[in-house]
């Protein structure tokens, strides 16, 4: 599907938790008969009734046991099929950690596995719910791509784009309906390849999923101030695009809904790391302690991940 203004407009209603999935999942079987999806219980939640109906052949529930659904799922890959894996990014990440470590990381089968309702999204859920450790704990595999869109278009090409990767791919999904749009139009996507939004000299942001629309947004707050912000959507954790980062500026900032430990901040910090010279690192996400429970806006605010705390915490920080 082509992204245009209408087209990121609709996306954007269905959510990338949500339809969206569903719309690249009906395209994609189209073309690759041998796709297969299988689920932990998830089509409703994951906006799959429709394919599950119109291609019932192509759909498996195993029903709320996510460790079976990697190892049945890497059974079907080495029998030569093509599967995607749908869960809850909390208990896909957390539960099923031996089973990734061993089917995709030692045995390097190409599954997709897509962890929907990350971060805050479960809301008052509560903690058991919020998927705030899953790009570090999948990270630490070898051989993993970790892929968080920014808006519901990006998570559609992020999805064609692992089909094609032959690779074990975990693609992350972070909020609910009518989520932000960043691209109203066509925009080359490449896995690995961060895609810089603003220009700036002053201080880099290096975002990724929903956070990088608060990026862009306290990137205007600081603009207006005289400060100039550089903007990077960093939808691929891993592999990491480190030529994108900017060493020649004041401060470089990172931003996820994500804890601070062991996603993007940790990723960026150890490639800084082996430059001689670089700029200092903020890094900016879900704190080191479990969170109280509350509406989404809420729960981002305590953590200061509003675009106005994400423009004072850096201003204070020059």
């Amino acid at each position: 599907m082509e992204i245009n203004k209408l087209n990121a407009r609709i996306l954007s209603k269905f959510g990338e938790s949500g339809a969206v999935f569903g719309v690249g999942a009906l395209e994609l079987v189209k073309d690759y008969p041998e796709l297969l999806i299988l689920s932990a219980d998830m089509s409703m939640v994951a906006g799959l009734e429709r394919f599950k109906n119109t291609y019932p052949d192509h759909f498996f529930n195993t029903g709320i046991a996510e460790q079976n659904l990697i190892g049945m799922s890497a059974g079907l890959v080495s029998e030569n099929r093509k599967v995607v894996v749908v869960a809850q990014a909390c208990f896909i990440s957390m539960r099923s950690f031996e089973q990734i470590r061993q089917y995709c990381g030692y045995m390097k089968f190409p599954l997709i596995i897509v962890g929907i309702n990350a971060g805050f999204s479960l809301t008052f859920m509560g903690n058991t719910h919020y998927a705030i450790e899953d790009m570090g704990i999948i990270r630490c595999i070898p051989g993993m791509t970790i892929i968080s869109p920014s808006d519901a278009g990006q998570a559609l090409k992020a999805f064609y784009a692992s089909w094609t990767l032959n690779k074990p791919v975990y693609i992350r999904f972070t909020g609910g309906l009518n989520c932000p749009v960043i691209y109203e139009q066509e925009f080359n996507y490449q896995i690995g390849k961060g895609i810089r939004l603003r220009e700036g000299n002053q201080i880099q942001i290096i975002a990724t999923g929903s956070m990088v629309d608060r990026a862009l947004k306290a990137a205007k707050i600081l603009e207006e101030k005289g400060i100039s912000v550089d903007v990077v959507d960093m939808h691929t954790i891993k592999p990491l695009d480190t030529d994108i980062l900017k060493k020649d500026v004041k401060l470089v900032v990172s931003v996820e809904e994500h804890s601070i430990i062991g996603g993007l901040g940790s990723a960026i910090a150890e490639a800084l790391s082996t430059y001689s010279v670089h700029a200092p690192l903020l890094r900016l996400g879900i704190g080191d302690y479990f969170s109280q429970v509350g509406e989404y806006e809420y729960l981002l605010e305590q953590h200061g991940l509003s675009p106005e705390h994400i423009a004072n915490t850096i201003e204070n920080n020059l």
